[in-house]
């Protein structure tokens, strides 16, 4: 019986991640994935059972890192703007550091080609729901549908950090996401979601 080689397990999960943000879930399969990683379809299988775990455990591993990114010296019990704030740098040090994984659950989240039930999304969504919970509760944010909390709260960043990654915003103009722009985004956002 072959032996897992963990090296290999992760340069698979990488150029599965890497095809799949090209090429998209459609036409991926692990034929194209063997071939692509220069190895045989028997080796795929000694780490994934088939197709559908493959993605499942990419979306798994993904998710960690980036709940490990975001929570990186985040706490829940921490004011709401300076927990803010941490989650802006954390959010913005992971795009900037894993592009492919954003795309990936970008595409992960709105396939229809992908079996989301058995996914589940544990540690970073309790400390969000307990963080959003214990500013409410302190009075230092305005009661919200979640959605909207979302919308207000991240959206700016996230355009922000498409632009910085795009290198230009608004018709073709130059752009770079620095701490004082972010900063200036973040008051404003504050401003909007204190009571």
């Amino acid at each position: 019986m072959r032996t897992r080689d963990e090296a290999k397990e992760v340069a698979i999960r990488e150029k599965a991640i890497e095809m799949i943000v090209k090429e998209g879930f459609d036409g991926f399969s692990m034929q194209k994935l063997a071939k692509a990683a220069n190895i045989s379809p028997a080796t795929i299988y000694l780490y994934f059972k088939n197709r559908e775990d493959l993605l499942n455990q990419l979306y798994i591993t993904i998710d960690e890192v980036f709940s490990d990114s975001s929570l990186r010296g985040f706490d829940p019990e921490m004011t709401f703007e300076e927990g803010l704030w941490l989650q802006w740098k954390n959010r913005f040090d992971h795009h900037v550091n894993y592009p492919n994984h954003i795309l990936f659950m970008e595409q992960f989240r709105s396939s229809p080609l992908v079996d989301h039930k058995d996914i589940k999304i544990t540690k970073f969504k309790a400390a969000m729901e307990q963080f959003f919970s214990n500013a409410i509760k302190r009075g230092e944010l305005t009661e919200l549908p979640l959605e909207i909390f979302w919308a207000i709260a991240y959206g700016p960043l996230y355009t922000l950090i498409k632009f910085h990654m795009l290198k230009k915003s608004l018709a073709g103009r130059k752009f770079s996401l620095t701490e004082a722009k972010m900063r200036d985004a973040f008051n404003l956002v504050v401003k909007a979601l204190k009571k």
